[in-house]
């Protein structure tokens, strides 16, 4: 009798301490993982006081040419949540997808409630296309459907986060779905996402107001990734010096840019990061333009967090600012 006794007092506070490790294990926030700096910025200021996600695209590196490591895979196959914009930003996800545990929920960002869509635009100088139109062009939440599921995603530019209306929508469906998941917070996610769109209009007054001196003044794009933040705060990009990042332009798209530039009389050319000083140069050299660079990414915007988002936003609008400045 005494034995018994003697394993219950053993047994008894091992339960009780497993039981506990239970209830802590679903006490703990969800594993959230996103792809690119400025998405992880919005679910990183969703999910403040709660826990942190894991960003996939670090530093410097591109996600239309990424490939994800070992550490990037353990953290999705982990993952209860997984963002990202679309296939087009982010072609890496597209297998990705494919492969997620059942556990781990993809959201899209591109593709949720509240984002207006910019198709991609085509010719150096940007030539006019009848289908150049947001998603809320079209009338009622009928045609609203039918015109998102009707486009060729190949066709639509997928910076969507440059405009900060589109990266309220987005912080709407990021906590929506971190609320699904975790509903023990969803109060905190629901007051962090209110607070995160407020900042979100302050920002939107703050470069409206800053970049109203210089909206009438064109300029010409390395690569067509602004669309959303010019068609936001109505600034007149002319052209752009190539299709992709990835694709030099040729020797006839080079001249074509160079004519655009001397007949608008564009002040300034925006590079990216990573864009060729030697091709800036050679396209500039005897137009009088300025150049400056465009980090629509947030690939030189350190540390990661929830403050990325503001600083890429305010940086784009100082950049152009300076550029096109008298």
């Amino acid at each position: 009798m005494r034995l018994v006794s003697t394993a219950a007092a053993t047994v008894l506070p091992l339960l009780a301490l497993f039981a506990a490790g239970r209830a802590l294990a679903s006490d703990t926030p969800p594993r959230v993982v996103a792809t690119i700096k400025p998405i992880h910025a919005l679910v990183a200021g969703v999910m403040a006081g709660v826990g942190a996600p894991v960003l996939l695209v670090e530093g410097q590196a591109s996600p239309h040419s990424f490939a994800l490591k070992p550490s990037g895979a353990r953290a999705v196959a982990d993952a209860d949540i997984l963002f990202r914009v679309s296939e087009v930003v982010e072609p890496f996800t597209v297998r990705l997808a494919e492969s997620l545990a059942d556990k781990t929920k993809l959201v899209t960002l591109a593709e949720v409630s509240g984002v207006s869509l910019l198709e991609r635009r085509f010719g150096a100088t940007f030539e006019p296309h009848e289908h150049h139109r947001s998603n809320h062009d079209t009338a009622g939440p009928e045609a609203h459907e039918a015109a998102h599921h009707d486009h060729d995603h190949s066709n639509i530019d997928g910076h969507v986060w440059l405009d900060p209306g589109n990266a309220g929508a987005m912080v709407d469906a990021i906590v929506a779905a971190l609320s699904r998941r975790d509903t023990a917070r969803a109060v905190k996610y629901a007051e962090n996402g209110r607070a995160l769109k407020v900042r979100l209009d302050t920002l939107a007054a703050e470069i409206e107001r800053d970049l109203a001196p210089v909206r009438a003044k064109p300029f010409v794009v390395f690569h067509d990734a602004a669309q959303y933040f010019e068609r936001r705060f109505g600034l007149s990009a002319a052209g752009s010096l190539t299709v992709s990042p990835e694709v030099a332009p040729s020797a006839r798209r080079l001249s074509q840019v160079r004519a655009r530039i001397s007949a608008l009389g564009a002040r300034c050319v925006m590079a990216d990061p990573q864009s060729s000083p030697r091709l800036v140069a050679a396209v500039t050299e005897g137009t009088g333009a300025r150049t400056g660079v465009l980090d629509a990414e947030g690939a030189l915007v350190e540390p990661p967090g929830p403050d990325l988002y503001f600083a890429l936003m305010s940086g784009m609008a100082a950049a152009i600012k300076a550029c096109l400045a008298d």
